[in-house]
């Protein structure tokens, strides 16, 4: 096995950086892309190798080099999950930043095979399971004896700065994907006004948050929401377009038209990023738990490099986890989180 942490989608903004945070720390980083002029130019010092490869190439390669860790931020991740686990042979742990739902069902259905080859995957290693789900956790702390919430509603309120540059491909792929699956989308919209005072609509969104708040609630009744997410007609129009996205010709045609646009530079809209968690039991008990970080994305560098870096040094234990499941919700206040009550 090799101590390398092999870094997937390495030009894109998640990648670069936790590949630069991971080089930081001294380990062996591999940039892995198909485009070697742009990886060389991503200009990260440290002990770096280069890979220029396709996805065949890549998955070759993985198989073939055994990297101690390999994180996975090409999306869609229902599409790229699968192949790079398979790819990984024994001892190769794997770490994503989707937030796909059926993305993370397909990483958590392998956990007996992982487990049986001493592999450990995370999925969504990202704001929106790792915020909200560490928000539920610290809901659900010391509640054991009510036994199981008769109801819990999630609600992710990111604060992204926007970055100049074209949207990109696969980037572009995941957006249109999500619309079109938008049967759910936008519905049981509800006003947040966060601790900083920000009065926000959050909406019902088909994520990996919704997954895992049901796992780690042990209640079906989870209404998982963004404020990423349009609500009222917009949310319908959506909804309506979503049989047509659907259609692989038109989701072709839609992918590329959006990976064309470019992206301006924009501050964060809000001073926070937020994760509110309510939870209800049968007995009317009601508990509110928030967690609070700085920029979205910039947490999410922080989490996937945080569990990449675990995973290497053989923290972590056979089989497929949320984040969460694996290191508890001290991992988000690692991230640079804050948990509160009420």
């Amino acid at each position: 096995m090799s101590a390398e942490v092999w870094v997937l989608g390495a030009t894109g903004r998640v990648g670069r950086r936790v590949a630069q945070h991971v080089a930081a720390t001294g380990r062996p980083v591999v940039l892995v892309g198909r485009d070697r002029g742009r990886l060389e130019a991503l200009g990260i010092s440290g002990d770096i190798r280069v890979l220029e490869a396709d996805t065949p190439r890549a998955l070759a390669a993985i198989a073939q080099a055994g990297p101690a860790v390999v994180v996975n931020t090409v999306g869609p991740f229902l599409e790229t999950a699968g192949p790079v686990l398979d790819a990984c042979p024994p001892g190769t742990h794997y770490v994503d930043v989707g937030n796909e739902p059926d993305a993370l069902q397909e990483v958590l259905d392998r956990h007996d095979a992982l487990a049986a080859t001493g592999r450990t995957a995370v999925g969504c290693a990202g704001f929106g399971v790792l915020g909200t789900q560490a928000a539920l956790g610290a809901a659900l702390a010391g509640q054991e004896g009510r036994g199981v919430p008769s109801r819990v509603r999630i609600d992710a309120i990111a604060s992204v700065a926007g970055e100049e540059g074209r949207l990109g491909e696969a980037l572009a792929r995941t957006i249109v994907r999500g619309f079109s699956e938008a049967g759910t989308l936008g519905r049981e919209p509800e006003r947040v006004a966060t601790p900083d005072g920000d009065s926000v609509v959050t909406g019902t969104l088909p994520s990996g948050e919704l997954l895992a708040a049901r796992r780690l609630s042990r209640t079906d009744d989870v209404t998982a929401a963004s404020a990423l997410v349009p609500t009222g007609v917009p949310a319908g129009v959506l909804r309506a377009l979503a049989p047509v996205l659907a259609t692989r010709p038109v989701s072709r045609v839609a992918a590329r038209a959006l990976a064309r646009i470019r992206m301006k530079a924009t501050p964060r809209p809000r001073a926070h990023t937020w994760a509110r968690a309510r939870v209800g039991w049968p007995d009317g008990t009601t508990r509110t738990a928030w967690l609070r970080a700085e920029e979205a994305m910039d947490f999410t560098v922080a989490a996937a490099t945080e569990v990449a870096l675990r995973l290497a040094a053989g923290e972590g234990r056979p089989g497929a986890f949320t984040p969460v499941e694996l290191f508890g919700t001290g991992l988000a206040e690692v991230a640079g989180a804050v948990l509160i009550d009420g």
